[in-house]
């Protein structure tokens, strides 16, 4: 037996496993490149339009450092990259890292890949399994990128080329979430030592497009999108992203070598003689458990907001030249000013974004209960009522924090740039009159897992569903009963209309009620077993 034996079988074994959840993430991705693809096509279809792209894109350091490096915007096909990227890039990327983590860290953590090596298989044979399935995934991807963008009628090779690109990105971060998952002993830490590493590459591709220094050349991600699809196609940068994922999987394959089963080369650190007073309490335990996910998220969630509000000042200009974009603004935001009108959308998705922590916080419920971590504290005096409103307090406080902070951040960032100090409160009470909708899906999210917790994570489909409404409603023309299904949708269009309370207090209603039918859930079924 050499240290490969199995790996075929546990292929086998991880597309059955994933035999839903691996083509949703194929699909999405394909499906949301496409789709953005399609609609940049019927956009920016003069010549006129494209220029004025190229003038006020290529010359805003916000659209660089979240999009790429600005080639060939004067073209269809490098508006299109350039538009599509912040999906492609990042969605491949969350993919690698979600599922390599999936099937490995946390399958060791769970004592699964223990039970396995008790038969014929060799030590790396889940590594080199691993990485079989996600690089046919990531040509997947590639391939799809491929066939969407060329069905839209851009040239074939630049679609090649970007298509390389998007798959090679999709191999860097798996290699990277393999190293992670032998760092860390646990698979939230080695998922959140793999999206750091995420945020610190795309960083460095930012300040490198952004200033146009040779940073930009620290960063796989950089290397991808040097290969200039559109313009004057280079390929050899392919073969430094190749290359890293390639020693990144190596490393990881060394590193395993040198660790026992089920550790981690970073140990964790023994723990305080007396816990804090504070984690005598649900409360308290919940805080502290919550408390990295709310900073983080926060955090980001600040840095997206601030990022959209320095294109405030962008945003005329670019709609004086280009008729079609300001027809769909006003499509969305009706007869509004036009800073108010990409504010009011600008809104809409970060709530959209800021779901997945409240969605997260509360699957944390099941995390804690499925690692039976919440039957020993129900051992105790603490009621399952008790324990489920505690975690919901922080789900609803965090939420509040981290939705209010891209508001924040947004009003700061164009009260600064536009010389009007009353915009830090507007966008702050016009991004905090989505937290009702917001809380909705978090609501119905606890609902599922109080009466059928193995369905809960379906509650990030229903988000899903809401982003593709939100992006691509109107673009798909879907009608009005669709896009009533998505709560965003349901609330006013603040700041480019006025506020109207009577839906956010139904909504608000309705989450309230979804959370006591499923708290009576959680109180009438069984634990899970682990």
């Amino acid at each position: 037996m050499n240290r490969f034996t199995g790996t075929w079988t546990l292929v086998r074994l991880i597309l059955r496993c994933d035999r839903v959840r691996l083509p949703i993430w194929l699909l999405a991705l394909v499906g949301l490149v496409g789709a953005s693809a399609a609609g940049v096509q019927g956009i920016y279809d003069t010549a006129a339009s494209r220029a004025s792209y190229a003038r006020t894109a290529g010359g805003s350091a916000a659209s660089i450092a979240l999009s790429g490096p600005p080639v060939a915007l004067d073209t269809i096909g490098g508006i299109t990259v350039f538009e599509v990227s912040q999906v492609a890039v990042v969605g491949v990327s969350l993919m690698a890292v979600f599922l390599t983590v999936r099937h490995t860290r946390t399958e060791e953590q769970a004592g699964r890949t223990e039970l396995l090596r008790a038969g014929v298989l060799g030590r790396h044979a889940d590594l080199a399994a691993i990485c079989v399935v996600m690089s046919g995934a990531s040509v997947l991807v590639g391939v799809g990128t491929l066939l969407t963008f060329v069905g839209v009628g851009l040239p074939t090779t630049g679609s090649l080329a970007y298509a390389a690109a998007v798959t090679t990105l999709g191999l860097v971060f798996t290699g990277v979430a393999l190293v992670a998952a032998q760092v860390s002993q646990h698979s939230r830490g080695a998922t959140g030592l793999s999206l750091a590493v995420l945020g610190l590459l795309y960083g460095l591709r930012a300040i490198g497009d952004v200033e146009g220094s040779w940073v930009t050349w620290a960063s796989p991600i950089g290397w991808a999108q040097a290969v200039r699809p559109f313009a004057d196609e280079r390929w050899w940068p392919l073969g430094l992203a190749l290359g890293f994922a390639a020693g990144t999987a190596a490393l990881a394959g060394w590193l395993a070598g040198r660790r026992d089963l089920g550790a981690g080369l970073v140990a964790d650190r023994p723990g305080r003689a007396r816990a804090s007073r504070r984690l005598g309490s649900p409360l308290g335990l919940a805080a502290r458990l919550q408390r990295a996910a709310v900073i983080g998220w926060a955090v980001g969630m600040g840095a997206l907001g601030a990022v959209y509000g320095s294109f405030g000042q962008d945003v005329q200009s670019m709609l004086d030249d280009n008729p079609e974009m300001a027809d769909y603004f006003r499509q969305v935001a009706g007869e509004a000013a036009v800073t108010d009108a990409y504010f009011s959308v600008v809104v809409v998705f970060n709530a959209i974004i800021a779901t997945g922590f409240t969605i997260s916080s509360v699957l944390r419920l099941r995390t804690e209960e499925s690692d039976l971590h919440t039957e020993p504290a129900l051992a105790t005096s603490v009621s399952r009522t008790r324990w489920a409103l505690s975690w919901l307090a922080v789900t609803v406080l965090g939420s509040v924090l981290v939705v209010g902070t891209a508001g924040l951040l947004a009003g700061v960032v164009w009260a600064a740039t536009s010389s009007d100090p009353g915009q830090v409160a507007a966008l702050t009470a016009a991004q905090l009159s989505y937290l009702p909708a917001v809380l909705l899906l978090g609501a119905l999210t606890f609902l599922v897992y109080g009466w059928q917790p193995h369905l809960a994570g379906a509650a990030y489909a229903a988000l899903g569903v809401c982003f593709v409404i939100g992006w691509l409603g109107d673009l798909l023309r879907l009608p009005d009963w669709a896009m009533g299904i998505s709560p965003f949708e349901r609330t006013p269009l603040v700041p480019s209309v006025g506020y109207d309370a009577v839906p956010l207090v139904v909504m608000t209603a309705m989450a309230v009620t979804l959370a006591v039918v499923g708290e009576r859930g959680f109180r009438r079924r069984d634990l899970l077993g682990g």
